[in-house]
């Protein structure tokens, strides 16, 4: 890595020995060699933006990378390409490929695929083998590997016995169980949210208490077993609500919440835009104004990308045949920003991205201290941007932002020794 030299940086750092300062930053080695005013060029590359700030790197706990066996969706490297571009310097990738990762050889595989790049992966166990929901996979070997949490994406488990076995069993080594809150059943064939919209659309629904209806029986599993649990892509005011009563019990779970929930509702789907198909689907304003008052008072912990990349093929059909996903990674934060910045502060907004996901996982927060090795965000929350194809890292292009206005971006990251600056 060449010495990088950043001209007045505001440094959002809470707890680390440079918060909220203005400085230059020098970067040698990997390492932050220097900080202060005016500091000396030397043969450093130098980079001046308005508007620059700096923070410990943030870290995505949901995104899908399709490797093994959609490699063609997208692979480990591009994946992490896309996290670099989107201001993450760790990543936690969802199981639910084919094969899953539900045993040690899997979770090796992601590792050894991940290494040497800036972006850190962290891979995420399937809870049950093959995601069935029929059996616990081997979650012990699999967190000895290196695996951080367990879930099985999309097909949270039906059977209750089987869920508290893994609540249970996860308690014994510490080990963290993620899961979706969606009633299969409840949910079945719907095409977006159940309301006004999906009457007026003559769109099958899903309805928010299919959501209310799992996390309130897994909130009860939670509270009998003493375990912790991770709510993944809460969508729903209900939701957030029962949230908000577990962590006034003292109980121990987390939460996170899609970005694209946060700015976008239902009435996106009039034109019946495949790229619009998400899961959990958009809802209804006042579900969105719930979520983004969980986020804002922290009862939402982290906000994710929901990373799901789909080729033309299983995209570009029409609404009712095309999969559910959109890829999110180069989005997360200019999307999250744009629709909190009137509420939230830049701060608040960071320790969504950084220190929320962080203390889900366990991770230590990396502040900006001279001379240790860095592990950095770099965005400008007051930037002014289109989002185009060209700032696609990823290998698939389904996302409905191309041609979006945003406020707020990542411009790069120094990680692993490396710099990854823009696109």
């Amino acid at each position: 890595m060449n010495d990088l030299l950043l001209r007045q940086v505001t440094i959002t750092d809470p707890g680390g020995p440079l918060h909220d300062t203005v400085v230059d930053l020098r970067f040698s080695g990997g390492r932050l060699a220097k900080a202060g005013a005016k500091l000396p060029k030397g043969d450093a590359e130098v980079i001046a933006v308005e508007g620059l700030h700096a923070s410990p790197g943030w870290v995505d706990l949901r995104a899908h990378f399709r490797d093994p066996g959609e490699e063609y969706k997208e692979d480990v490297r591009s994946g992490l390409d896309a996290a670099a571009a989107g201001g993450f310097t760790a990543v936690a990738v969802l199981p639910g490929t084919k094969p899953a990762v539900d045993q040690r050889a899997s979770v090796e595989y992601l590792l050894r695929k991940a290494q040497g790049h800036a972006v850190r992966l962290l891979p995420l166990g399937a809870l049950t083998k093959g995601g069935k929901g029929e059996q616990l996979a081997e979650l012990y070997d699999m967190q000895q590997a290196g695996a951080v949490a367990f879930t099985d994406d999309l097909s949270p488990v039906r059977n209750t016995r089987l869920m508290l076995l893994a609540l249970q069993y996860a308690l014994d080594f510490n080990g963290l169980v993620m899961a979706m809150p969606q009633d299969a059943d409840l949910m079945r064939e719907g095409q977006m949210h159940e309301g006004v919209m999906s009457a007026r659309l003559g769109l099958r629904g899903m309805p928010a208490m299919a959501e209310a209806v799992r996390l309130a029986r897994d909130l009860q599993l939670l509270e009998y077993t003493g375990a912790r649990l991770h709510v993944e892509a809460v969508s729903t005011a209900h939701g957030v609500e029962l949230l908000r009563q577990a962590k006034a019990k003292k109980l121990k779970v987390t939460a996170s919440v899609c970005a694209h929930h946060l700015l976008l509702d239902d009435g996106v789907l009039r034109g019946f835009d495949s790229n619009y198909k998400v899961m959990p689907p958009f809802r209804s304003p006042e579900h969105i104004e719930a979520l983004r008052e969980g986020v804002k008072d922290g009862t939402i912990d982290s906000i994710v990308s929901d990373h799901r990349p789909e080729d033309v093929e299983h995209k570009q059909l029409e609404y009712g045949q095309a999969a559910f996903g959109i890829i999110g990674l180069e989005t997360a934060y200019a999307v999250a920003n744009t629709a909190l910045k009137s509420r939230m502060t830049v701060r608040r907004i960071v320790e969504r991205f950084c220190h929320g996901p962080r203390a889900v996982l366990g991770l230590e927060v990396p502040h900006l201290v001279e001379g240790e090795l860095a592990e950095v965000t770099l965005f400008a929350p007051e930037h002014q941007w289109m989002f185009m194809e060209k700032d696609i890292a990823s290998r698939s292009r389904n996302t409905p932002f191309i041609g979006h206005r945003f406020t707020g971006k990542a411009m790069g990251i120094v990680a692993n020794g490396q710099v990854r600056w823009g696109r």
